[in-house]
């Protein structure tokens, strides 16, 4: 599971507010760091209720046969990384309205126990009250229709089922995601400029939703133009390596005055890879006066998953984070490295498959 910076930020923020706004004015006369005692728990379980949210998605998608690789929380909510896509509409859908309905379910609990503890102490009454609001707000924000929104994933099954193309469907949840998260900040700029601290928290959102839709129509974009390419037709073939038994000192005097690679794999006696360096580690190496040591000592580990062979889609690669130097992948045939693909790489392919597709076609 990761975290999105912004999770940090909108826990801060709850904090802050809770501490110095929410919580003051609910029960006044009590000292500064009560407040915020009182404050940190429902901002935790705030932090709770986003995982039981995206969880909700993941045990859904589970079921619909695909695997989750990743969960990434942001302010309002998540990102699962998924190992394939829903395999039809109903699918799709069911997996989208998990989340929401998981946030509207804890918002109707918490308030049910807020309102049977009416005689609680007045700072906790107002700690479930706001957490309740907060998860039916989570809830409604959340489906609005547009990518990466679960509306935006709502919106894709309903017009995938109508239309019968996905491609077309995920299309219209972007834009849509990005004409919302464009409407949410002007909204946040209009508060700033009314004075309000409010449409700080809009501008932010806004501005999160409107990157976050952009760069999945720009995958989904990059998706489409490498259907049917394989790491084998994007790889540099027979990359320069490094021998795992050389030391840093020699491999920087004999190798990089003339090479033009920046990530170099690191092999050993039957050219079997055992990791990789690239000129940002050799750098530091040397700061640390480290020129003695071996190469596979200090050589940056590439998982299994990154070795892969030539068939393997192209695709594929652009779902994962980059290692050292941009590198996605070490191609592999019989264990023994026969090639890499970087970042520029894949970019190269991305590149020539636009302009190919951008070509007019001859005439017959």
């Amino acid at each position: 599971m990761g975290l999105h910076w912004s999770v940090l930020v909108i826990l801060a923020l709850v904090t802050v507010e809770l501490a110095y706004g929410v919580l003051p004015a609910a029960r006044p006369g009590l000292t500064a760091g009560v407040y915020l005692l009182a404050a940190l728990p429902v901002a935790v379980a705030f932090f709770a209720c986003l995982l039981a949210h995206e969880l909700a998605h993941c045990v859904l998608a589970r079921r619909a046969g695909l695997r989750v690789k990743a969960v990434t929380l942001w302010m309002l909510g998540g990102v699962s990384e998924l190992g394939g896509e829903a395999p039809t509409p109903r699918d799709d859908l069911r997996i989208a309205v998990a989340g929401p309905a998981t946030s509207l379910l804890l918002g109707l609990v918490t308030g049910a126990v807020a309102a049977s503890a009416a005689d609680a102490p007045r700072l906790l009454s107002y700690d479930l009250s706001w957490l309740a609001w907060m998860n039916v707000f989570l809830a409604a924000f959340n489906l609005l229709p547009g990518a990466p929104l679960d509306g935006g994933r709502v919106l894709r099954a309903l017009l995938w089922r109508r239309h019968g193309d996905r491609a077309r469907a995920d299309r219209a949840a972007t834009t849509t995601g990005r004409v919302i998260g464009t409407v949410v900040m002007g909204a946040g700029l209009a508060e700033v400029l009314l004075g309000s601290a409010a449409g700080i928290w809009l501008l932010l959102l806004g501005w999160f939703l409107t990157q976050a839709s952009r760069t999945e129509s720009m995958a989904r974009e990059f998706g489409a133009l490498l259907q049917g390419v394989r790491a084998g037709d994007v790889m540099t073939a027979g990359p320069e390596t490094a021998a795992a038994w050389t030391t840093v000192a020699d491999f920087a005097r004999d190798v990089l005055s003339t090479s033009h690679q920046t990530v170099f794999p690191v092999v050993d006696a039957d050219a079997r890879p055992v990791g990789a360096v690239d000129l940002a580690l050799l750098d530091r190496l040397l700061a640390l006066r480290r020129a003695s040591s071996r190469l596979d000592a200090v050589a940056t580990p590439v998982p299994s998953e990154y070795q892969v062979s030539a068939a393997v889609p192209a695709r594929a690669l652009l779902e994962r984070r980059p290692l050292a130097g941009g590198l996605l992948a070490l191609v592999v045939s019989d264990g023994r490295l026969v090639g890499m693909v970087t970042v520029e790489d894949v970019n190269r392919a991305l590149r020539r498959r636009r302009l190919s597709t951008a070509l007019p076609q001859p005439t017959p």
